[in-house]
């Protein structure tokens, strides 16, 4: 019987990150930044869980996972928050250039 759930996790596993590399591939470049804001969103909720497993500490390998977990999401948020500036960087104006005078 755990050999069936295990073999079903993996298939939806592996068929939400084929959906989702589909749905990320169609998003305009316009929408990368709202997107982006949502993924760290999603991943801030992943940080508070990870800690909470972390911080129970009822198995070694339980405290070491959540551990993982934690570094893991705050990756993903400062590195989304890296990109999602650099992005808004673009669209920024930028003042006219002042030719040296000689």
């Amino acid at each position: 019987m755990a050999a069936i759930d295990l073999w079903s996790m993996l298939f939806v596993l592996v068929l939400a990150t084929f959906i989702g590399l589909q749905v990320i591939q169609g998003v305009s470049r316009l929408l990368h930044t709202p997107l982006m804001s949502l993924t760290n969103a999603i991943s801030a909720i992943a940080v508070v869980g990870s800690i909470i497993i972390a911080g129970e500490q009822k198995t070694m390998l339980s405290t070491v996972l959540g551990v993982v977990a934690v570094a893991a999401s705050v990756t993903n948020i400062v590195s989304g928050f890296l990109i999602t500036d650099r992005m808004l960087k673009m669209f920024r104006e930028r003042a006219p250039r002042q030719e040296p005078r000689a």
